[in-house]
């Protein structure tokens, strides 16, 4: 995966991909919206506002996804000092960042007419609301600290007390009693979404994961000509 996204395939591929995965969005975008607000039902319980789920519930997965692999690759780096991991995950926070600020904004529109209240105190909220914080504090920490040795171990701690945290994310709902409902979809059981349901969350997820390759593509050759121009032997 480094060596593919070296500074010499990553501008081919930028080239080649980024018009491709602009003709193909724009018709998914149009496709998920009409099965999200049209064709898919009303939730019994919760009307038309279950509708918010499918931004919600993508939004969370990625923001959980880019921290995931952004922990992974700033440890890798401590670690090994891989070509390009430093690049790499710098490119994914700012998308992982954006992601998990949707998904609490989301989450609080989607709560005040199903709990009442826009905000509550619980361990998957207040657990998604540290996510948060952690992506600030690792984007500062590259950002501000200009020795790149000590940024790295920085960003390796960081990493690690987000990752632990993003464990606490995903069994909060089953470690501790909370507003927020057990997951509905489930790898290793039964999956207690309806199909009608569950068809256009998997087509938004697609469309997000699509938008989020664009942005990285973008932001990750824009990282290598800053850093080309800086003189920066990184690759």
């Amino acid at each position: 995966m480094l060596k593919i996204l070296s500074p010499s395939h990553v501008f081919g591929l930028l080239k080649k991909s980024g018009k491709v995965i602009q003709i193909i969005i724009l018709p998914l975008i149009f496709i998920s919206l009409v099965f999200a607000l049209i064709i898919s039902p009303q939730d019994y319980i919760q009307g038309d506002s279950v509708r918010i789920m499918y931004v919600h519930v993508p939004s969370a997965w990625i923001a959980l996804g880019c921290f995931s692999l952004i922990g992974l690759l700033s440890v890798s780096n401590f670690l090994f000092k891989l070509k390009n991991s430093f690049l790499i995950y710098k490119s994914l926070a700012p998308i992982g960042l954006v992601f998990s600020f949707v998904a609490i904004a989301t989450g609080a529109i989607w709560g005040k007419p199903t709990w009442g209240t826009w905000w509550a105190w619980d361990a998957r909220l207040t657990s998604m609301l540290i996510l948060t914080l952690f992506y600030l504090l690792f984007i500062s920490s590259y950002k501000f600290i200009r020795n790149q040795e000590v940024s790295s171990r920085v960003c390796a701690g960081i990493s690690v007390l987000g990752l632990i945290n993003v464990f606490l994310i995903k069994y909060s709902v089953e470690w501790w009693s909370t507003l927020h409902q057990p997951a509905s979809i489930k790898l290793n059981g039964t999956t207690t979404i309806h199909p009608s349901m569950l068809l256009p969350l998997y087509l938004m997820l697609l469309v997000f994961f699509l938008y989020c390759a664009l942005i990285f593509l973008m932001k990750y050759r824009t990282e290598i000509i800053r850093m080309k121009k800086k003189g920066i032997k990184r690759l």
